[in-house]
């Protein structure tokens, strides 16, 4: 019964010299096994629909390509001293210690108490807490130029507004590299870390450069003043020391003068008398500049 009614669907079957053609009226695909194709050797198969009446022609080669049986794989020669490798299922199993090396080789040290290549088993717990703060802030790195801090004075100080009071800190710092460069920055934040960070930075972009002699001191007497406050620096024979007191000393001692006398007249006030240190010293001038100025040479200026 299957058959007859699959051959009652077939409307006309008419067979060509060379091509074969199937028009079925209740389906669009061909009903003509791959086998019958190849050893027919068809040079094309037309397809009638009976629907919209369309033709498609589809074209294959005229011959078959021939399959070459019982091919022989010659593989090259192998070079003199060649030993072939070894399956990876034979030979001894890794110990423990193999394993634990190759796994530190490739990911690090681990939290196991014990490095088999003798590295730090805590470096990501340095590195984390290199990278983080108090808090999960992020810690930022001194800046390394060769400049030298020194916190002079921090304080409390507060802002009147229309809500109330605001709290933060002003922080005094001088930077130096103990080989003539100086500077004094005040800077205020809501906390003292971040006030001492942002007074180093504007004592960096206010450097002054302080002259010297051999003997580490002044070369000439000097005198300066900001606002109230008025400092007097002199020059000290060697071993003398700085003779000097509050930030006049700190500013001395970061500049790298090792020899001078120091003197604060007028106000104690800590910002004052470190900007003052700094005008004093701004008004001081080398020998060979004079001499360069004046067109002379520099034994004429002791006559």
């Amino acid at each position: 019964m299957a058959t007859a009614s699959a051959l009652s669907s077939l409307t006309s079957l008419s067979l060509h010299t060379g091509t074969s053609s199937l028009i079925s009226s209740s389906t669009t695909k061909p009903i003509v096994s791959f086998s019958s194709f190849l050893n027919r050797r068809v040079s094309s198969l037309t397809l009638v629909k009976a629907s919209n009446e369309q033709t498609e022609t589809f074209f294959f080669e005229d011959q078959t390509p021939e399959i070459t049986a019982n091919v022989v794989f010659d593989p090259p020669i192998a070079p003199e001293g060649f030993v072939d490798p070894p399956y990876f299922d034979e030979g001894s199993d890794e110990t423990e210690e193999e394993i634990a090396t190759a796994f530190e080789e490739l990911y690090g040290p681990a939290y196991s108490g014990e490095s088999m290549l003798g590295k730090d088993i805590y470096v990501m717990d340095s590195k984390f807490k290199k990278s983080s703060g108090i808090g999960g802030k992020p810690k930022k790195d001194k800046i390394r130029d060769g400049f030298e801090e020194r916190v002079v004075q921090v304080r409390r100080v507060t802002k009147v507004v229309k809500g109330g009071k605001q709290l933060k800190f002003r922080a005094i710092v001088v930077v130096g590299d103990k080989q003539g460069n100086v500077g004094v920055g005040c800077a205020k934040a809501k906390e003292v870390v971040a006030a001492v960070q942002k007074s180093a930075i504007d004592a960096r972009r206010n450097i002054v450069q302080v002259p010297m002699t051999k003997y580490s001191t002044f070369p000439h007497r000097s005198e300066g003043d900001y606002g109230a406050a008025k400092v007097m620096l002199r020059p000290a024979s060697p071993g003398t020391g700085v003779i000097a007191g509050g930030a006049v000393r700190i500013v001395l001692e970061m500049a790298g003068v090792e020899n001078a006398l120091g003197k604060q007249l007028g106000s104690n006030n800590a910002l004052n008398n470190a900007r003052a240190t700094l005008a004093a010293v701004q008004q001081m001038r080398q020998f060979r500049d004079v001499a360069q100025e004046r067109g002379i040479p520099m034994e004429e200026l002791w006559k």
